[in-house]
């Protein structure tokens, strides 16, 4: 999946958070050095049992009609922390108790926090800088000009 597409699809389960009124919404980007099984965590909160149901039926039904559906979802019936995984990103729905028992951004603290502008933004590539163009020195020349002194009188030779 592309990185573009993967940070829309963020964005439409973000914005799915955010219209069922989920608190504490936080979307981290997990660091590459630790080996972890997916790019990004989208962790929020929901008052209640059917809050949780809502916020987690709601980012499906957003990414469903993206054409993207969970591999896995677990913890919906319990609704006390509904895992929704999308591969390249996973959706976590807490409830305040469960949320604070697992503090998942205390055990994932090497991740970069993400906020909503620089995830809307698009992640440009980091290009290498190419090295300055060194002046030819009078040395240099010369090391030039004796290479091609060599390489004629291998030729004539």
């Amino acid at each position: 999946m592309k990185t573009n597409s993967t940070r829309q699809q963020l964005l439409a389960a973000v914005a799915a958070c955010e219209d069922k009124k989920a608190e504490n919404l936080a979307v981290l980007e997990m660091d590459k050095a630790t080996s972890a099984f997916t790019d990004y965590f989208v962790i929020c909160s929901g008052s209640n049992p059917r809050q949780i149901q809502a916020i987690s039926d709601e980012v499906e039904q957003r990414l469903a009609r993206a054409g993207q559906r969970p591999t896995h979802v677990e913890g919906y019936q319990k609704a006390d922390w509904v895992l929704l995984d999308y591969v390249d990103f996973v959706v976590h729905v807490f409830s305040p108790q469960a949320r604070s028992f697992y503090d998942l951004e205390r055990l994932w603290k090497s991740a970069k926090r993400l906020t909503h502008a620089e995830l809307a933004s698009p992640k440009r590539k980091k290009t290498a800088a190419k090295p300055a163009a060194r002046p030819k020195t009078r040395a240099s020349r010369a090391s030039t000009r004796s290479r091609s002194a060599r390489k004629r009188v291998r030729k004539a030779s």
